[in-house]
Protein backbone atom coordinates (compact mmCIF):
# COMPACT_ATOMS: atom_id res chain seq x y z
CA UNK A 1 0.00 0.00 0.00
CA UNK A 2 1.15 3.33 -0.86
CA UNK A 3 2.30 5.72 2.00
CA UNK A 4 2.60 9.62 2.11
CA UNK A 5 6.00 10.51 2.39
CA UNK A 6 4.80 14.06 4.24
CA UNK A 7 2.57 13.02 7.50
CA UNK A 8 -0.99 14.44 7.08
CA UNK A 9 -2.63 15.84 10.27
CA UNK A 10 -6.27 14.78 10.93
CA UNK A 11 -8.78 16.89 11.05
CA UNK A 12 -10.52 17.85 14.29
CA UNK A 13 -13.75 15.37 15.03
CA UNK A 14 -15.60 18.29 17.37
CA UNK A 15 -15.46 22.26 17.64
CA UNK A 16 -12.40 23.62 19.28
CA UNK A 17 -13.19 26.15 21.65
CA UNK A 18 -10.71 28.25 23.58
CA UNK A 19 -11.13 30.14 26.93
CA UNK A 20 -13.21 33.38 26.73
CA UNK A 21 -10.77 36.45 26.79
CA UNK A 22 -11.15 39.37 28.82
CA UNK A 23 -8.15 41.73 27.67
CA UNK A 24 -9.42 42.55 24.40
CA UNK A 25 -10.58 46.06 24.34
CA UNK A 26 -13.76 47.38 23.04
CA UNK A 27 -13.98 48.95 19.51
CA UNK A 28 -15.32 52.49 19.34
CA UNK A 29 -17.31 53.04 16.18
CA UNK A 30 -17.14 56.47 14.37
CA UNK A 31 -19.46 58.50 12.34
CA UNK A 32 -17.91 58.97 9.07
CA UNK A 33 -16.84 62.14 8.17
CA UNK A 34 -19.14 64.55 6.71
CA UNK A 35 -18.67 65.25 2.83
CA UNK A 36 -18.35 68.27 1.75
CA UNK A 37 -21.10 70.41 -0.35
CA UNK A 38 -18.56 72.60 -2.11
CA UNK A 39 -16.89 70.20 -3.44
CA UNK A 40 -15.95 69.92 -7.09
CA UNK A 41 -17.36 66.82 -9.50
CA UNK A 42 -14.91 63.84 -9.41
CA UNK A 43 -12.82 63.92 -12.75
CA UNK A 44 -13.29 60.41 -14.80
CA UNK A 45 -9.80 58.01 -14.14
CA UNK A 46 -9.52 57.50 -18.09
CA UNK A 47 -9.04 60.35 -20.67
CA UNK A 48 -8.96 59.19 -24.18
CA UNK A 49 -7.43 61.40 -26.63
CA UNK A 50 -8.85 60.82 -30.33
CA UNK A 51 -5.88 58.82 -31.56
CA UNK A 52 -6.38 56.45 -28.54
CA UNK A 53 -10.64 56.17 -29.55
CA UNK A 54 -9.35 55.59 -33.18
CA UNK A 55 -7.12 53.00 -31.78
CA UNK A 56 -9.35 51.26 -29.44
CA UNK A 57 -12.01 51.13 -32.57
CA UNK A 58 -9.33 49.57 -34.26
CA UNK A 59 -8.23 47.00 -32.12
CA UNK A 60 -11.37 45.87 -31.24
CA UNK A 61 -12.26 45.48 -35.16
CA UNK A 62 -8.92 43.56 -35.57
CA UNK A 63 -10.18 40.75 -33.01
CA UNK A 64 -13.72 40.53 -34.55
CA UNK A 65 -12.47 40.15 -37.32
CA UNK A 66 -9.41 37.55 -36.39
CA UNK A 67 -12.05 35.95 -33.92
CA UNK A 68 -14.59 35.37 -37.40
CA UNK A 69 -12.11 34.32 -39.81
CA UNK A 70 -11.19 31.29 -36.99
CA UNK A 71 -14.51 30.56 -36.05
CA UNK A 72 -15.63 30.57 -40.29
CA UNK A 73 -12.54 28.30 -40.84
CA UNK A 74 -13.70 25.87 -38.14
CA UNK A 75 -16.90 25.30 -39.47
CA UNK A 76 -16.08 25.33 -43.33
CA UNK A 77 -13.47 22.62 -41.50
CA UNK A 78 -16.70 20.66 -40.31
CA UNK A 79 -18.32 21.05 -43.26
CA UNK A 80 -15.34 19.78 -45.36
CA UNK A 81 -15.33 16.70 -43.11
CA UNK A 82 -18.67 15.84 -42.89
CA UNK A 83 -19.03 15.91 -46.71
CA UNK A 84 -16.20 13.44 -46.73
CA UNK A 85 -17.66 10.66 -44.38
CA UNK A 86 -20.75 11.54 -46.54
CA UNK A 87 -19.31 10.27 -49.76
CA UNK A 88 -16.88 7.28 -47.74
CA UNK A 89 -20.49 6.02 -46.06
CA UNK A 90 -22.10 5.77 -50.09
CA UNK A 91 -18.98 4.23 -51.73
CA UNK A 92 -19.10 1.64 -48.73
CA UNK A 93 -22.33 0.97 -49.20
CA UNK A 94 -22.39 0.96 -52.92
CA UNK A 95 -18.99 -1.46 -52.67
CA UNK A 96 -21.46 -3.58 -49.90
CA UNK A 97 -24.58 -3.40 -51.90
CA UNK A 98 -22.75 -4.74 -55.28
CA UNK A 99 -20.70 -7.49 -53.30
CA UNK A 100 -24.06 -9.18 -52.47
CA UNK A 101 -25.47 -8.92 -56.01
CA UNK A 102 -22.84 -10.91 -57.45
Amino acid sequence: MLRPKIPTNPMPTGIVTGPARTDVPAVLHQAPAPVPTGAAPARPTVQLTPGAVVAVIGGGTAVVLVVGAVLVSMLLAVAVTAASLAVSTLVVRSLVASQNHR
